[in-house]
């Protein structure tokens, strides 16, 4: 067995970290600093829970819940979603199909270990392992899942039903975010049709993650404080352990549990297209000393090389533009180049035009 060093960060590489091995202590290397360490006690967080039967029903009551949506998009850019028509035994398989992938041997999971982010199946520990100046607690498989049929033969071979479970709910889950991106756009007074054909051919990506148990969880993350790049993400969970960022009143909260619900982000394009009306929530994974928590997080945007730009019918003398366009590939370029937990957030490059 490696010998390692408390202090030697360097020895922490991808497919050797400290939760894979699931060490007694939290090594240096991933002691986070006290400004973003999570609370030992978080207040619960009161997001909206929407029930989008009201989507399928009469002209009023889908207005009620477009509306709904939309208020949830401008408050805090998070919310919940009940009777979204995702059936349970989808849900369960699709957790079990991660479940047993973390639970192969360390062998099978490193066939698909890399550190380059522009890999359309890969898997990986923290953000950029030996790389990046913090580490962080849990293992993921991040793949390409649209179009499906072209993507999952890259997917892992094992557990032998991994493709069938995952690929259904992946398929449910842009099924999902094409109807729930529609009611956003026609709240913003776009119209449901407005990204068209750009997003029914856009980008979906899968990260599922496992954060194992951590013995010190108040001085580590299993993700630092961040919004996702994209339009819209769907989040499915085990368990509890979402931190988000109330920007009403900049404290964090943590996300409850809903059995059978999904949690949706407003990501970064969302924020640039709506001229800043949208918010892209800013969250963080926690951690637990005794669970295992598992989260798949289906996010959906344009295509590699689409650029997502402010809507004119946005932007006047009293609204100017206030973004930079910027594609799904710019992102990756970011990421490439930055230090995830560096303090510097992608919407911020986009920030700040000049027009």
């Amino acid at each position: 067995m490696v010998e390692v060093d408390e202090k030697d960060s360097s020895s922490f590489t991808i497919g050797n970290t400290a939760q894979e091995r699931s060490l007694s202590y939290v090594p240096d290397c991933y002691v986070i600093p006290p400004s973003n360490r999570p609370s030992l006690a978080p207040e619960t967080a009161d997001v909206p829970v929407i029930d989008l039967a009201g989507l399928r029903q009469d002209a009023v009551r889908r207005a009620q819940v477009i509306k709904q949506i939309g208020d949830a998009c401008r408050d805090i850019g998070f919310f919940q979603i009940v009777n979204h028509g995702i059936c349970q035994s989808v849900l369960d398989g699709a957790l079990s199909a991660a479940s047993d992938f973390f639970s192969l041997p360390r062998e099978e999971k490193l066939k698909l270990m890399s550190n380059d982010v522009y890999q359309p199946v890969r898997y990986g520990t923290s953000i950029k392992d030996g790389v990046d100046k913090y580490q962080f607690w849990r293992v993921f498989l991040k793949h390409y899942a649209y179009p499906l049929s072209r993507w999952i033969d890259l997917w892992p071979e094992n557990p032998p039903d991994y493709r069938e479970k995952m690929g259904k709910y992946c398929m449910e889950a842009r099924r999902l975010a094409l109807e729930l991106i529609e009611a956003m756009t026609k709240n913003l007074g776009l119209g449901p049709t407005y990204l068209g054909h750009k997003i029914e051919e856009g980008m979906q990506v899968v990260a599922v993650n496992c954060y194992p148990p951590c013995p010190d969880p108040e001085k580590a993350l299993g993700l630092p404080p961040h919004s996702d790049y994209t339009c819209l993400t769907i989040v499915l969970q085990n368990s509890p352990g979402l931190e988000v960022m109330d920007t009403r009143d900049g404290k964090w909260r943590l996300v409850p549990q809903i059995q059978g619900g999904l949690q949706v982000h407003v990501g970064d394009h969302l924020e640039v297209l709506s001229n800043g009306l949208f918010k892209s929530v800013v969250h963080k994974a926690t951690l637990n000393s005794e669970r295992t928590r598992i989260s798949i997080a289906s996010l959906h945007s344009l295509g590699m090389d689409d650029k997502m730009e402010t809507a004119e019918e946005l932007v006047d003398d009293q609204h100017p533009k206030r973004y930079k366009e910027s594609s799904f590939r710019d992102f990756l370029n970011f990421l490439s180049n930055n230090d995830f937990a560096g303090g510097k957030s992608f919407l911020s490059t986009l920030k700040d035009v000049k027009t």
